[in-house]
């Protein structure tokens, strides 16, 4: 069995991290270059600074295969292919913040015979720049289609790997293609521009499908239609599909927002106003709010009121904290008076950051303790294994709206606690339907 070939990492966050384990995990040597010496020294000695499932197995798995640096040249030394795996957080204008990006590619430089492999998240047009000031260098788009939760599995496990390159770079893309070809996923060969807007338009269409569905939910609680039922029969038909369609309060992390955000700034700048993604973000920054409604349904007065928060990141299996809902929704409340105490399993550190007035608890029940109402905000399942009696004794006011339609309406009320839901009617609401 002829060895793998060496792969160089430029940096080691969310993307960087589970890039260089799992191409450790298919038999390459890695080397991974993050220029924060505190973090390499952690990263060293197997420490992972983030919440991913199976991400810490697979990187103790493979430490032999994986070394961390600050020293470009380390990862340049004997290696052609350096996948760049930076952040490219939205400017105050919207537009995706390169400077990471071009700063490892000042650092790389212009050699002959190197591959820079783009997993960054890049406006389209961002390849062909650098392929310009950079010639001799050959520039390989791959975008990442990761979920925070599941990344290990969706890199070894792909439903596609999109590799763009212009005239000139085929020797490059077949060995990035190399690389991916033991997963058995098919590959789609295109140009530079179309795989940097894959990407976004893939990510800008899951958004707009959960927007969608939510504007659905809304129209539900006025008609008093179930919206979980309306997505199942929906879901059904195979040109919709049940993915993506669970209503709630909105979507978050680092990439739909950013990336819907992206293409609408890039077809600004190219002279094209896009309607539906407008609408489609301002959909999701109010459905953050559709909570306060609901809680004022049933209390005359957030003022003094203590509201519990069950969950905090944006999605399950994740400490990821970036456009969560818990942010919006908690300083809503201190904005109406309420006191705020909140329950995450793994983001509590990174919410004591973005929410300090907010008060942390270590537990579920502890957060419900003498509440007057509770939302449900992330799906974490341990909420759904909640004892509902317990929590009717401990609430001051047994009232819980379930922010992702998560839990069993029946179970709930059972315990004698009011539920409430996002676009299912409840209890008595049934008479709207006409």
């Amino acid at each position: 069995m002829s060895e793998k070939e060496p792969i160089g990492v430029v940096g080691a966050g969310w993307v960087g991290l589970v890039t260089a384990a799992c191409f450790a995990e298919l038999g390459h040597p890695v080397v991974v270059r993050e220029i924060v010496p505190e973090k390499v020294e952690s990263l060293s000695r197997g420490e992972v600074p983030i919440h991913e499932p199976e991400l810490p197995e697979l990187i103790e798995r493979n430490r032999e295969r994986l070394t961390f640096t600050s020293d470009m040249a380390e990862l340049l030394d004997g290696r052609r292919l350096l996948f760049i795996c930076v952040q490219t957080p939205p400017t105050y204008s919207g537009d995706a913040d390169l400077s990471a990006v071009n700063r490892a590619v000042e650092e790389i430089g212009d050699p002959a015979g190197k591959v820079l492999v783009m997993k960054s998240t890049v406006p389209v047009g961002t390849g062909r720049t650098i392929h310009r000031d950079a010639p001799d260098l050959a520039y390989i788009s791959c975008p990442e289609f990761l979920k925070e939760g599941t990344a290990v599995g969706d890199f070894l496990h792909p439903d596609r790997v999109v590799i763009g390159s212009d005239p000139g770079d085929e020797w490059a893309a077949d060995a990035v293609a190399a690389t991916y070809e033991p997963l058995g996923a098919p590959i789609i060969r295109t140009d530079l521009s179309s795989a940097e807007m894959i990407k976004l338009a893939s990510n800008a269409y899951l958004a707009t499908k959960i927007s969608f569905i939510n504007e659905i939910a809304n129209v539900c609680d006025e008609v008093g239609a179930d919206v979980t039922e309306v997505s199942r029969g929906m879901g059904m038909d195979p040109r919709i599909g049940d993915r993506f369609l669970n209503a709630g309060l909105g979507f978050g992390g680092s990439c739909f927002p950013k990336d819907t955000q992206a293409l609408k700034i890039l077809a600004g700048n190219s002279g094209y106003h896009f309607q539906l993604l407008n609408s489609v973000i301002e959909v999701n920054e109010l459905q953050k709010r559709r909570v306060m409604a609901k809680l004022s349904k049933h209390l005359d007065s957030l003022v003094g009121k203590r509201v519990a928060l069950l969950g905090l990141a944006f999605k399950p299996d994740t400490d990821d904290m970036r456009e969560a809902s818990s942010l919006v929704l908690a300083s809503r409340l201190e904005g109406e008076g309420a006191t705020v105490v909140a329950f995450d399993p793994v983001a509590e550190g990174r919410a004591r950051e973005l929410l300090p007035s907010v008060q942390m608890a270590g537990s579920a029940m502890e957060t419900l303790e003498g509440a007057d109402a509770a939302v449900l905000v992330t799906e974490w399942p341990e909420f759904a294994r909640l004892d509902w009696s317990e929590v009717a004794k401990r609430m001051g006011n047994p009232l819980l709206v379930d922010g992702r339609n998560f839990l069993d309406p029946e179970a709930v009320r059972a315990a004698g606690i009011t539920y409430e839901a996002i676009g299912r009617p409840s209890a008595g609401d049934r008479s709207k339907v006409s």
